[in-house]
């Protein structure tokens, strides 16, 4: 009997463990739609402008296509530097990996949908040490957390990603904080529960989140030695906080990506409270 409660708790790791793979390479796929459309966007652009430029003869005109051609291929440069840096995180090892380079290059791809739905997307970032993970994961959790975040924010809003280190217990904070519809304390406690969603189907832009749920999201977290944990108030909002192990020898930090685009909040307070 002990035999066979064995093999089914074996059986059920199996079949967990693969429903995780699952959700990952569903995660992965959405992540090659939304990058495929971004660079569709850019794509359009140039060519339009382009063609003005051909049918136009004035200087003026030529002018504005020439710069919204500019805009536009720097703006396809900015991606592809995203998907390399999802190419370079495509390693199922644990590395050092650095938080603001992977919030940076998932943003990237997510600019214009937070654009599109009238999101104000703010930064607080820290400066914090690496952290010990595996980086495509991370960012696959980021990227379900953002697009949650965008969801609940129906007639536009409000989002700041924020990252705090707590030397004491050796730990870095990574905030996803959105001003939304939150959720009800009942569906609250249920959040990481497998299978469970709080949504009934895709939205209109044809998402219902990024196939990686929260379930996931935990299993993930807690394989890298950290904690993820949410604060929510009905009609005010939902933070989701990250806590990964942070690298703290003695090596050389890691490269930091270019932030001049960032907008820091002046006035931000650093709880869940913050308005």
């Amino acid at each position: 009997m002990q035999h066979s409660v064995e093999q089914l708790e074996q059986q059920i790791q199996v079949l967990e463990n693969r429903l995780l793979d699952a959700q990952k390479s569903a995660s992965l796929g959405e992540l090659v739609g939304t990058t495929t459309h971004e660079f569709n966007n850019v794509l359009m652009t140039i060519i339009n402008y382009a063609k003005m430029g051909v049918r136009h003869k004035d200087e003026a005109t030529r002018d504005k296509a020439f710069a919204k051609i500019m805009a536009a291929g720097e703006r396809a440069a900015k991606i592809t530097n995203s998907v390399l840096g999802m190419a370079r995180n495509r390693n199922e090892e644990f590395d050092k990996v650095n938080l603001e380079n992977i919030i940076h290059e998932t943003m990237v791809l997510l600019e214009r949908e937070m654009q599109k739905y009238q999101i104000s997307v703010e930064y607080d970032l820290a400066g914090v040490p690496a952290v010990r993970a595996i980086g495509n994961q991370i960012q696959q959790v980021l990227l379900n957390l953002l697009i949650n975040a965008r969801q609940a924010m129906q007639s536009g809003g409000r989002l700041i990603i924020r990252t705090k280190f707590d030397r004491q217990s050796g730990m870095v904070d990574l905030v996803v904080r959105d001003y939304g519809s939150g959720i009800e304390p009942d569906k609250l406690r249920k959040i990481f529960d497998a299978y469970y969603s709080t949504k009934s189907g895709p939205d209109e832009s044809g998402k219902g989140g990024t196939g990686l749920g929260l379930h996931a999201c935990h299993k993930i977290i807690q394989s890298h030695g950290g904690k993820i944990r949410v604060d929510s108030t009905p009609g005010k909002g939902t933070a989701f906080t990250i806590k990964l192990p942070a690298v703290t020898t003695a090596e050389p930090p890691l490269p930091q990506m270019d932030a001049t685009h960032m907008t820091i909040p002046q006035n931000t307070q650093n709880g869940f409270g913050a308005s």
